[in-house]
């Protein structure tokens, strides 16, 4: 697998789109928690933004006085490429990534440096992987989308749970994910983007369907089915229609760990039948919503991209994820928990990441791939030393 030289450069890690609501958080954690020696820099297209974010870090970490500034716009490709030539990982917080986010990919696969976003938008990433998946193979580059909420509890989470699960049979497991988490601007742009194209969405999953690869001699599935009772969890499992079920098939179509026969479903864990059934009827509206321009455009003012919980709120949010296997004859009940999963949580897996990218030893990957295939336990470890819970509850 060639790799381009990647030693030489000025930076172990840029952060890009620095000055955001998810940027700052990320920036602040990485202020905290980048080890001594680590190289990184800030990213963005507001120099003077990028300078008071830097006097904040400052009084995190008096180091952070020095940190460098880089100037890049998602509207100039020229800086992009300057930007990926500059620094061996690259993590971006700028969305919606349908709208701003293939420059960036497309610098990083070109010049050989590994990329990391917070996408939860499926047609960006299956978009991503049908231009850009070879070209990053051809330089060594590793393309991580969903290095955040979306999809790190749930590819990690049954990565964990697989690994405690018999060898060589089929494995059938289910996550419940529940929260009281609010919403950024950021993250309802995404949102809203993502529902408001149905037709292009399945467009680019199909053609990535016809030219993907598929697991010799194995079976993947994710269906999306209808809302379960789970007795183990004692919920109601809603399905969602997400981005985290496709990225986990993803990761057991390419680790023979997951068995044979590998099936996930991924619900939202609702402790009552009326409010599965409001919050299924709630979505759907808001997407059937979506698709008109002018009140997709007053939903979107509500909250606007970089506006977020504040720290007091997000400190009152937490989230848990319980993942119900079986296979071979064993059945068990895991669990990955931790804090503000939007926000804190993303920052600290964000940044985890990227730092894991930077300074670990991992599996020789490249192309688009996933969090498990591309860190796997390496990242689960730094997760769980930062406070994230991954643990059985039963088995």
């Amino acid at each position: 697998m060639p790799r381009h030289d990647i030693l030489g450069r000025d930076h172990d890690l840029v952060l890009y789109g620095a000055t955001g609501f998810a940027g700052a958080l990320t920036a602040e954690y990485l202020a905290r928690h980048a080890p001594e020696g680590c190289r990184w820099a800030l990213a963005g297209r507001d120099t003077a933004g990028l300078e008071r974010l830097r006097k904040r870090l400052t009084a995190v970490n008096p180091a952070c006085a020095d940190l460098p500034l880089l100037r890049a716009d998602s509207t100039d490709p020229d800086s992009l490429r300057a930007l990926a030539a500059a620094t061996r990982v690259l993590a971006t917080t700028v969305g919606p990534y349908l709208l701003h986010g293939e420059p960036l990919v497309a610098a990083c696969a070109e010049a050989g440096t590994d990329y990391l976003d917070l996408t939860g938008e499926p047609e960006f990433v299956d978009r991503m992987y049908l231009r850009y998946d070879a070209a990053a193979r051809a330089s060594g580059a590793r393309l991580v989308h969903a290095c955040g909420f979306d999809s790190v509890p749930y590819d990690l989470g049954v990565l964990y749970t697989v690994g405690l699960l018999p060898e060589g049979v089929p494995l059938r497991v289910d996550g419940f994910v529940r929260t009281n988490a609010a919403f950024s601007g950021g993250t309802l742009a995404s949102a809203l983007t993502a529902v408001s194209r149905p037709a292009a969405m399945a467009r680019a999953a199909r053609a990535r369907r016809r030219v993907e690869p598929r697991p010799a001699g194995r079976t993947v599935r994710a269906p999306f089915g209808p809302p379960v009772r789970s007795r183990e969890t004692g919920t109601w499992g809603v399905p969602l229609p997400t981005l985290d079920p496709r990225i986990v098939a993803r990761s057991a179509a390419a680790l023979d760990r997951y068995g044979p026969d590998f099936r996930y479903r991924h619900y939202a864990g609702v402790r009552r039948l009326p409010t599965a059934v409001a919050g299924a009827v709630g979505a759907g509206a808001v997407s059937a919503l979506a698709q008109v321009p002018a009140v997709r455009r007053r939903l979107s003012g509500r909250l606007r991209p970089g506006e977020g919980p504040g720290p007091e709120r997000r400190a009152r949010s937490w989230f848990k994820v319980r993942f119900v296997a079986s296979g071979g004859g064993t059945r068990l009940v895991t669990e990955v928990a931790g804090g503000d999963p939007g926000y804190d949580e993303t920052a600290k897996m964000l940044a985890e990441a990227a730092l894991s990218l930077a300074f670990d030893d991992l599996p020789e990957t490249a192309g688009q791939v996933t969090t498990a295939v591309a860190m796997g336990d390496a990242l689960t470890r730094r997760l769980r030393d930062a406070g994230i819970t991954f643990r059985v509850v039963r088995g």
